[in-house]
């Protein structure tokens, strides 16, 4: 079983499930295994390299709240990119909130991690499977994701917008002028807030990391 694991995931409770199922299989995960930013779980990456010990596993969500002060790397995506970089073979096991299938399938393929598990009731027995199974060096999607999209939306070219300034790195509070730039209205920030609650309200949706990926996957961005 896996000596070396590491724990990116900024909501206490997850992080002690985490630990407890970790602490079942036989893993040991300390102070230092574990993180609540981005920046840290790729730090600790980067320090396990150079010491010549290297995580052989990471378990990251793709949302993070954010934080002061400000990271670099603001997601879960940009961090699983950002450790491929340096340690390719390290394997990644996705633990989120986001549950659709669709999702999940479009970050197997653009990021090639091992294992998907969704947050759900009786997560903790579908992490357990996850990862003795990418153990023996085989992927996992989990059988808890939803496979079909109950919730449509019609993206405008308004809604793309500011959705595509969100995936950029851009704030909310940035883009009445860069929406001003391009000639689109409402470009007021309220405006923007109200539109971007009414798309994740739409698609059932509770952040803007699962508005992102659920537009890259399908190709509305």
């Amino acid at each position: 079983m896996f000596k070396n694991v590491l724990i990116a995931e900024d909501h206490e409770m997850a992080n002690l499930s985490l630990r407890n199922v970790m602490s079942n299989l036989g893993i040991t995960v300390v102070d230092k295994d574990y993180v609540f930013q981005c920046d840290d779980a790729f730090a600790r990456i980067q320090k396990a390299i150079r010491e010549g010990n290297p995580y052989e596993l990471m378990i990251t969500d793709l949302s993070f709240d954010d934080d002061y002060p400000k990271q670099k790397i603001s997601g879960g995506k940009e961090l699983i990119q950002a450790v491929k970089e340096v340690q390719p073979g390290i394997k990644v096991l996705v633990f989120s909130s986001e549950n659709r299938a669709l999702i999940a399938n479009s970050i197997f393929k653009e990021l090639n991690i091992d294992a998907y598990v969704p947050k759900a009731r009786h997560d903790a027995k579908d992490l357990k499977l996850a990862i003795e199974t990418i153990y023996r060096n085989k992927k996992y999607v989990s059988p808890n994701l939803r496979q079909k999209e109950t919730h449509i939306h019609h993206f405008t070219d308004y809604d793309k917008m500011i959705v595509s300034l969100l995936s950029s790195g851009k704030t909310q509070k940035e883009m009445p002028d860069l929406l001003k730039e391009n000639m689109m209205e409402p470009s007021g920030l309220s405006s923007i807030e109200k539109r971007l609650n009414t798309i994740k309200t739409s698609l059932n949706m509770t952040n803007n990391g699962q508005l992102i990926a659920y537009c890259i996957a399908n190709k509305i961005i």
